[in-house]
């Protein structure tokens, strides 16, 4: 067995920040060896996390990063447990490398990221997590875009496209997709259009209706009409194209996609979106 020393030891300390009998144990196990000892205690790094998986990891943030192009955007949300670690450098810094991966297109980033979240768990001594990540990468003319609110707190990616490649450079463009990055993080739609809603969420939505309703003993197609005010009301609360404009609610969203396209002089969709809160589901 090799000569484990106060003098190895307080260099194990030093370089890991863990505590003197774990760097003892971690040097015995290993027969001396720093480096082997390094990885085993970053290995308990992991184990650590595991154990404190019960605590809820509802902090954190979330960021987006473009390619140099503009063509390709990456968004991920890390949580851990509490706000002041999410402001520390350390935490920022692994937020980056993980958004940075996902923007590469790696696949599991999980994978790609194990020893960094090993690192990050042991440093801060709390549950850390790679909670989801989304990237889009632009198919045709339009434009790809992100939004951060709130510190972190909310992200938001779109994808608009056009039929001329002009057009996603003009003005009036630019200023739709910036305005629906808006609309979609404070507005918080679940989904594009009605077609995107699942059945039984429309269902379980008109029995509620049915429900309050049932005691006013209208007629059935009396029922069956205020009902399908009723969801068309549901669906411009939750479909984006149906939404009030944040910065106008006289005006749909549906609204200022026309109007755009008056101004451009072209046919533009709203391809997708995806909104991150940071904690929710």
């Amino acid at each position: 067995m090799a000569d484990i020393t106060v003098a190895t030891i307080n260099d194990l300390r030093q370089r890991t920040n863990a505590g003197m009998m774990d760097c003892k144990k971690a040097l015995i196990d290993t027969n001396g060896d720093i480096d082997a000892a390094i990885k085993l205690l970053r290995e308990k790094g992991l184990a650590i996390q595991v154990k404190r998986a019960d605590k809820e990891s509802k902090e954190g943030t979330i960021k987006a990063l473009a390619s140099d192009d503009g063509t390709v955007i990456g968004m991920a949300e890390v949580n851990t447990e509490t706000d002041f670690v999410a402001k520390t450098d350390n935490f920022k810094n692994f937020v980056d490398a993980v958004t940075r991966t996902v923007l590469a297109g790696v696949e599991d980033i999980s994978a790609a990221m194990k020893e960094g979240l090993m690192t990050i768990v042991a440093q801060t001594g709390e549950n850390v997590k790679i909670r989801r990540s989304a990237r889009y990468v632009l198919s045709g003319a339009g434009q790809v875009a992100s939004y951060i609110h709130m510190g972190g707190k909310v992200g938001v990616l779109v994808e608009v496209g056009c039929g001329k490649a002009e057009t996603a450079t003009s003005a009036a463009f630019n200023e739709l997709v910036h305005d629906l990055t808006l609309q979609i993080a404070a507005a918080a739609p679940r989904w594009l259009v009605p077609e995107e809603v699942p059945a039984e969420v429309v269902e379980a939505e008109k029995d509620i209706y049915r429900n309050q309703l049932a005691e006013q003993k209208k007629p059935a197609n009396i029922v069956e009409s205020i009902l399908k005010g009723k969801i068309q009301k549901f669906y411009s609360d939750v479909c984006l194209i149906h939404q009030p404009f944040v910065k106008e609610p006289k005006q749909s969203i549906t609204d200022v996609v026309k109007a755009c396209e008056k101004a451009t002089g072209d046919a533009i969709t709203i391809k997708r979106f995806v909104r991150f809160q940071l904690g929710a589901s």
